[in-house]
């Protein structure tokens, strides 16, 4: 059971043109969950899909699953993301793949191009706010 989210639609506002909400409704009882910004950095120190914007947003996307796993949630519960990206021109590509993860009820999102990383192979990197219901734990 994942927390329940909302997507909120306003008629003022344009359908987005991604894979994302305009804003997100998330009841407020359980534990947040604050992700760090996940790259292509795989479980072995290397970098997954040098050169590859869709191979390093699939190492995105499981790095942000492992570490939701980990504090108890899903990818469905997180309620929020902020992607950064070295071209803005890989939009599609990178929602094409968000949408694999992203199966239900979209996170709201940000996306902006930024002119470095830390490491100068990486392509993309994605943080993320979650809630997790308390009463899944209860179970």
């Amino acid at each position: 059971m994942t927390m329940p989210k909302q997507q909120i639609v306003s008629p003022e506002l344009a359908v987005p043109n991604g894979h994302f909400a305009q804003a997100t409704q998330v009841r407020a009882r359980g534990r947040m969950v604050f992700v760090s910004g996940m790259t292509a950095r795989n479980s072995s120190g290397g970098v997954t899909g040098v050169g590859d914007v869709t191979a390093q947003t699939h190492q995105v996307c499981q790095n942000l699953r492992a570490a939701m796993t980990a504090a108890g949630g899903t990818l469905e519960d997180i309620a929020r993301v902020d992607v950064y990206v070295r071209n803005m021109e890989d939009f599609q590509a990178i929602h094409e793949v968000r949408r694999q993860y992203f199966t239900g009820e979209p996170p709201a999102s940000t996306m902006v191009e930024v002119s470095k990383f830390v490491n100068k192979d990486y392509l993309i990197e994605i943080n993320a706010i979650a809630v997790i219901d308390d009463e899944r734990d209860a179970r």
